[in-house]
């Protein structure tokens, strides 16, 4: 062999040899066992057994059998079901059994879902809820319906002992004012229609020469209310000041100041038999409210109140209207509610509710049945007070009534709303009858002539009031002159003059030149 040959190496390949797995597993047991038998010696050499550290043990188990018999159970009660659903029967009406699935509250179609698929679906639902599952929905929400009606009609409370006397004594003495009243329009139906045309005419056309006659400054801060006396010669105002002042007409000079509020004046308003004749069976000579709840009755003679009509704290007393007796104060309250004071009784004859908002405004008729009450929830009411029902639900402003009054005839109602339009009611169609788009702003007040009713006006927060006639509804005058908003507004009853009070703290009284 010569050096120049490769030599090669042959590498031993390591052999590893396995003795028999069942040995193995023999020995391994045998070990386990051992060291078993050794922890056990040592607990019991120490008395205490040895800590497992971080070993979980316990003795729960997993039964199988018992999860299995669960899962074959639903597995069975799933075959029912879909052998159930096979025996029901559903519309082939593809436009039924959509209205099915809307009705039980699922989706009526599904993404690339045709007609056969919708009409399984179905089943399987009323499989799983039950076959009449679409009869129990629609009872279900006809109940609901009923609710929701039950919760919109209006309700009544027991009244006390006094509301009887008071209804009785409120019947006797209206059907006899609306006997009058009857009778006088017979008498003015029969006068020719041109003679009616011309007084009108004759009305409107002073009215179209109205101006300012007298302004003055009432208060300190803005004057809230204003309202002529019966016999015309005075004029209350209420301010935000609290005081309310009596002035003269038509040379505005103040008379009384009447000291008693704490807070804003929400209204000021004369009795019905105040300055006149017979002015002696009169309680008392004004009345007035107040924000924080205070009803105050006044007279002539004192600075302090005569009498102070509780029950209504804190809620706020936004107006007061007396009856035309004079016996009975109503008042609306910011508790949705309003009430009715009989003064001779001294007592609260009715607490009404009705309105889902607070009642903000009231206007009694001229004979003394009924009284409409307008609220912040943009509904005004007509109420029965003879029987205490509400005759008339008067529906269509879009927002808060802010004013409301009876014409003279007794049939029409005006209501003033933040929507910026005046509605005409007529109480014998149980309608509105003409809608005025009257202001840029939201009416505040709303007052018809008291002799008559040939006209209406209104007062805006669009710091003017307009004048309207009454038939037609069309434009005779506006009475733009204030630098603030015109809070309210009134017609003295001899109608020689129209006040206007504003936020600009000035009331004006307007009159032909």
């Amino acid at each position: 062999m010569s050096d120049d040959e490769d030599i090669t190496y042959v590498k031993k390949v390591k052999t590893i040899h396995y003795g028999s797995l069942e040995e193995q597993e023999r020995s391994r047991q045998a070990a386990e066992k051992a060291r078993e038998e050794s922890d056990d010696e040592d607990s019991d050499e120490d008395g205490q057994p040895m800590d497992t550290g971080n070993i979980n043990t316990h003795d729960e188990y997993f039964d199988l059998e018992e999860e299995m018999a669960k899962d074959k159970q639903a597995l069975l009660e799933e075959f029912e079901r879909r052998k159930k659903a096979r025996q029901i029967n559903v519309s082939t009406d593809d436009s039924k059994v959509k209205q099915n699935l809307r009705q039980l509250g699922e989706p009526i179609c599904l993404f690339g879902e045709g007609p056969a698929e919708r009409r399984s679906r179905l089943r399987d639902w009323l499989s799983r809820l039950g076959e009449d599952a679409i009869k129990k929905k629609q009872e279900e929400e006809e109940e609901r319906i009923q609710q929701e009606k039950d919760q919109e009609s209006t309700w009544y409370h027991e009244g006390p002992e006094s509301l009887i006397i008071s209804r009785l004594w409120i019947a006797q003495y209206s059907l006899a004012r609306a006997r009058e009243r009857l009778e006088a329009a017979r008498e003015d139906l029969k006068l020719p229609e041109a003679t009616r045309t011309a007084r009108r005419q004759e009305v409107h056309k002073r009215l179209q020469a109205v101006s300012i006659y007298a302004s003055q400054i009432g208060d300190t801060r803005p004057i809230s209310y204003c309202q002529f006396s019966p016999n015309s010669q005075m004029l209350a105002t209420g301010s935000w000041s609290g005081m309310c002042k009596i002035w003269s007409v038509p040379d505005c000079k103040q008379i009384h100041l009447l000291r008693g509020h704490q807070c804003n004046v929400g209204s000021v308003i004369f009795h019905p038999q105040a300055t006149q004749d017979n002015a002696h069976e009169a309680v008392c000579a004004l009345a007035s409210c107040g924000t924080d709840g205070s009803v105050k009755l006044w007279t002539l003679e004192s600075e302090e109140p005569l009498a102070d009509v509780e029950g209504h704290a804190p809620h706020r007393v936004s107006r007061i209207g007396f009856h035309p007796s004079g016996r009975f104060l109503g008042t609306c309250c910011f508790d949705n509610s309003w009430r009715l004071w009989d003064l001779e009784q001294c007592s609260e004859v009715l607490h009404q509710e009705g309105h889902t908002k607070p009642v903000y405004c009231i206007s009694f008729q001229r004979d003394g049945s009924v009284v409409a009450t307008g609220g912040l929830d943009a509904f005004g009411r007509v109420w029965d007070l003879r029987t205490g029902r509400c005759i008339m639900f008067m529906e269509g402003h879009l927002k808060s009534i802010y004013g409301i009054d009876f014409s003279p005839d007794g049939y029409h109602i005006a209501t003033g709303s933040e929507d910026n339009t005046c509605r005409v009611w007529d109480l014998r169609k149980r309608q509105s009858v003409y809608t005025i788009p009257a202001h840029t702003n939201l009416i505040s007040d709303v007052k018809y002539q008291r002799e008559s009713g040939n006209f209406l006006v209104t007062a805006s927060y669009d710091n003017t009031a307009k004048v309207w006639a009454n038939k037609t509804f069309q434009p005779v005058k506006t009475l733009s002159g204030h630098d603030g908003k015109v809070m309210c507004v009134d017609v003295s009853p001899d109608t020689q003059y129209i006040a206007t009070s504003s936020y600009d703290r000035t009331f004006k009284l307007w009159a032909p030149e």
